[in-house]
């Protein structure tokens, strides 16, 4: 390597693709597929680290560190609204906690995140967000598989027309 030459961290693994089962147990922890155990476990050392939160307080979110570092940043500095980005980052520090996953493939989630979002003992639906890894409780997942149904035929439409401009 050259004197010079700035050493790049390698890129992080990609999570799973697709909406996967789960379920949060009596303890409070995130049991994780067999799929999101592979990702984390391959994620470097200094990205085992978690951030468990919710920004909207419908769904969790599960950050590395970097990408929670990234996520608070640009809230901390977000211009087009300071306020609605000081009232994200609350929700976020609110019901946010330090977690990891531990030897048997589960994550640790706050009292407080399991509280709002209903969570303690309930299954779940996770899937690999545009940042994170998203958690969704299953009140929810039902209300948005029951919305896209509705709305399946009319929104694939919508697409392919705009596909072909």
């Amino acid at each position: 390597m050259a004197e010079n030459e700035i050493q790049l961290p390698p890129p992080l693994p990609k999570p799973p693709n697709g909406m996967y089962p789960a379920r949060v147990d009596d303890r409070g922890r995130l049991k994780l597929p067999t799929g999101f155990q592979e990702y984390f476990s391959k994620l470097p050392d200094t990205e085992k680290s978690l951030y468990v939160t919710s920004l909207d307080r419908c769904k969790g979110y599960i950050y590395t560190n970097s990408q929670w570092e990234a996520m608070r940043e640009h809230l901390e500095n977000f211009q087009d609204d300071p306020e609605a980005g000081e009232r994200v980052l609350f929700t976020a520090m609110d019901l946010g906690s330090d977690s990891a996953m531990d030897n048997q493939g589960r994550i640790l989630l706050s009292p407080e995140l399991r509280r709002e979002l209903s969570i303690e003992n309930q299954p779940v639906r996770i899937y690999s967000g545009t940042d994170s890894i998203e958690i969704l409780p299953q009140g929810k997942y039902e209300e948005l598989r029951q919305v896209s149904g509705e709305k399946a035929a009319a929104d694939l439409r919508i697409i392919r027309m705009s596909r072909r401009k």
